[in-house]
């Protein structure tokens, strides 16, 4: 009896174990996309004209989607500190992240659970990050409340100048 329940508790991990690589990777990349070019395991690729690369390491089970929204030295304290509020309440799955002189909105995950559907919204979600930036700092429509203090001046929707971003 015992390894009758050891058995079945085992049965729904592997129903639900993903096994993404960067064939997959390519596929979803190529019908999501603008344009794409890069090999397997680098991609870079436009959504709308927004810039996205995915970086993914099948070794060690990583992979980025990023993509790049301004120069870090062009950022005002206001929107350094309502990105990092954002990471928090509204960035949800990305975040905001400052890397070689560049803030970025960035996906970060182990590559092999990914599904075909994961991918797809990270990549909606690294796209909605970077368009929002300066306005309502949203990925997606679902948000956490919160707000930076209860001094906040600025209205709610009130757009914050998106700093011109650098040449790559």
């Amino acid at each position: 009896m015992k390894k009758f329940i050891i058995v079945f508790c085992l049965f729904p991990l592997s129903i639900f174990s993903q096994n993404m690589n960067n064939e997959k990777l390519k596929e979803i990349y190529t019908e999501v996309s603008d344009s794409i070019k890069g090999n397997l395991g680098s991609w870079q690729f436009y959504v709308k004209k927004v810039p996205i690369i995915c970086i993914t390491d099948e070794n060690h089970n990583r992979m980025r989607i990023i993509s790049p929204i301004a120069d870090s030295e062009n950022l005002s304290d206001e929107l350094i500190k309502a990105s990092l509020v954002a990471n928090f309440h509204t960035a949800l799955d990305v975040k905001y992240a400052v890397s070689d002189g560049v803030l970025w909105s960035v996906f970060i995950h182990p590559l092999k659970e990914l599904s075909d559907h994961q991918v797809k919204d990270a990549v909606s979600q690294v796209y909605y990050a970077n368009v929002n930036f300066g306005t309502t700092f949203t990925s997606t429509s679902l948000t956490f409340p919160g707000r930076i203090n209860d001094d906040d001046t600025n209205e709610e929707n009130e757009e914050i100048e998106k700093p011109k971003l650098r040449k790559l």
